[in-house]
């Protein structure tokens, strides 16, 4: 947030003749543009590369197909006086904007360049930034941050705070319309943190980019805890325990290679189609291997990835928010082709139940789904929502209400399938078809009810199991006469709340039929402003 003692870069010295030709002037440009391109010196590059960081330039070749990067007001000099500020104006004014392409298709970026002002925010700073935010919209192309600032610059007061304030704005007017991806790759602290988690991505790496309103000096004075940098606002911290940033990595060229993947999943803009892969995967080609790996016994655990990887093309799908709120597994994948999202419970994890976490994790990611027009697919294998104090009190109602509230709100086609269990209200909550789910399939071995039989049989028949000379033979028969009546594999297709029941092998083919008839789905939301969803 201080000035930094680099040397500000000049101008090239103007030709001395009073009418330079065209040619003069010409070479005048491409050498001030090499000044540009080079920074303040290989003093602070040095410096930059020694905290194990790449320059602004460095991670936009990273980011984008080669040679495709056009930079706009490279020049742009600020124009703040006071604090030394009007001896030291070098051209960006610390902030690299324009556009690209990355697998050939246009993608608008900003990056923070730390070399110069610490990468701190003034005016002209901001003005490039909410400039490029607002070409980014008009052409209906992807925004990706690379964020690397000190924060406010606080030579300028208050101005530099007023262009948060409208990048803030911008990113919420831009909100459903274009992807925004904020990469963190340095400190990102106090006001500027709130742009990243107003966008629908946040990518971090390890050891070097830290996010936190305030500060391990300033928590330790406040409440007396003692925190590092990096367990306050770290990668993993954010990765695992808060939920900011949905992917973290060990350098930045793993890190931006990640962010090209993801924008290959992803569409220009919310009038547009995710764009389509290679259909060299067989859509019928069947998956004999699902019939062994979901266990037939209810409470038995397995990880629902790798019933993912089965079904989808080719076994690749990109997972986000991979270690947070791990009870669920939301990814974006294909299937024929086309680009869906994958909410599914992970029974490898707290039995897959339904938490607050768990909730809003599914939650944001069918709101972005659906934003975007991504057709959603749900396996569900849920046994109802984790009991206890602490999610009571901590608002498991209110933060379950977002995930129904996302999938009831969601008119992008949605297929929904039940390899197992499907307890409860987290039944109905994981796109039942009472809900709105376009098609809902089962395998055979699913279980859709109240609760678990043992549970129900508990309930149901108490009096029964405790007037038995042999109370516990008297449970057992109550549970399976319960399984027998209630919960057998047929019992919700005869009701017409399944469409159907498929052979397992045939899970591909048959999702990818049920998503192929619904391309054209049109399902208009009531005329409203907006609704009021329950944050």
């Amino acid at each position: 947030m201080s000035v930094t003692e680099e040397r500000p870069t000049q101008s090239p010295a103007v030709p001395q003749a009073r009418h330079a030709s065209l040619r003069e002037r010409t070479a005048e440009l491409g050498a001030l543009r090499r000044q540009v391109v080079n920074g303040p010196g290989e003093k602070a590059t040095r410096a930059q590369h020694a905290k194990g960081k790449l320059t602004a330039r460095e991670r936009i070749e990273l980011l984008f197909d080669e040679g495709t990067f056009t930079e706009v007001e490279g020049l742009r000099r600020h124009r703040a006086t006071g604090f030394g500020l009007e001896y030291k104006k070098p051209h960006t004014d610390g902030v690299v904007t324009g556009w690209g392409l990355v697998h050939g298709r246009t993608v608008f970026v900003y990056a923070h360049d730390f070399r110069i002002f610490g990468g701190a925010l003034g005016e002209a700073h901001a003005q490039k930034i909410h400039k490029l935010m607002d070409l980014a919209q008009a052409a209906g192309a992807p925004l990706v941050g690379l964020c690397d600032g000190a924060g406010a610059r606080i030579q300028e007061g208050v101005t530099a705070l007023a262009g948060y304030g409208g990048i803030f704005s911008r990113n919420v007017r831009n909100s459903g319309v274009i992807p925004q991806i904020s990469v963190i790759l340095g400190p990102c602290a106090g006001g500027a943190a709130y742009s990243p988690a107003l966008t629908d991505f946040v990518f971090m790496v390890r050891g070097t980019s830290q996010m936190f309103i305030t500060g391990p000096d300033v928590v330790q004075a406040v409440t007396g805890e003692h925190v590092s940098h990096e367990s306050l606002g770290g990668a993993d911290s954010h990765a695992t325990h808060s939920g900011v940033a949905g992917f973290a990595y060990d350098d930045e060229t793993e890190c931006l290679q990640d962010v090209r993947y993801l924008l290959s999943l992803l569409p220009a803009n919310n009038r547009e189609l995710a764009p389509a892969g290679d259909l060299d995967d067989p859509a019928d080609r069947p998956g004999e291997r699902l019939l062994d790996l979901v266990p037939s016994r209810p409470n038995a655990a397995y990880d629902i990835r790798e019933v993912i990887a089965e079904i989808v093309d080719h076994g690749e799908y990109f997972e986000v928010h991979g270690r947070w709120a791990t009870n669920i597994v939301c990814a974006l994948t294909r299937l024929g082709g086309q680009v869906v999202g994958v909410v599914a419970n992970q029974p490898a994890s707290l039995a897959g139940v339904l938490d607050i976490n768990a909730s809003e994790k599914a939650a944001r990611f069918v709101q972005f789904c659906d934003a975007f027009s991504i057709p959603l697919v749900t396996l569900v294998d849920v046994p109802g929502f984790l009991p206890g104090v602490e999610q009571e009190h901590g608002g498991v109602i209110r933060h379950g209400a977002k995930l129904l509230y996302a999938y009831c709100n969601a008119t992008v086609p949605r297929v929904s399938l039940i390899l197992r269990k499907a307890y409860g209200g987290a039944y109905i909550v994981m796109d039942s078809s009472s809900i709105g789910a376009d098609i809902t399939l089962a395998w055979p071995s699913n279980e859709i009810a109240v609760m678990g039989a043992e549970g129900a049989a508990n309930v149901i028949f108490r009096k029964d199991i405790a007037l038995a000379d042999d109370p516990e033979a008297m449970r057992a028969q109550k549970i399976k006469e319960y399984q027998t009546e209630l919960m057998h594999p047929y019992y919700a297709a005869e009701r017409g709340l399944v469409d159907d029941i498929i052979d397992p092998v045939h899970t591909r083919a048959r999702l990818i039929d049920a998503l192929s008839m619904l391309r054209a789905k049109n399902a208009p939301l009531p005329s409203r402003k907006h609704g009021n969803l329950p944050l």
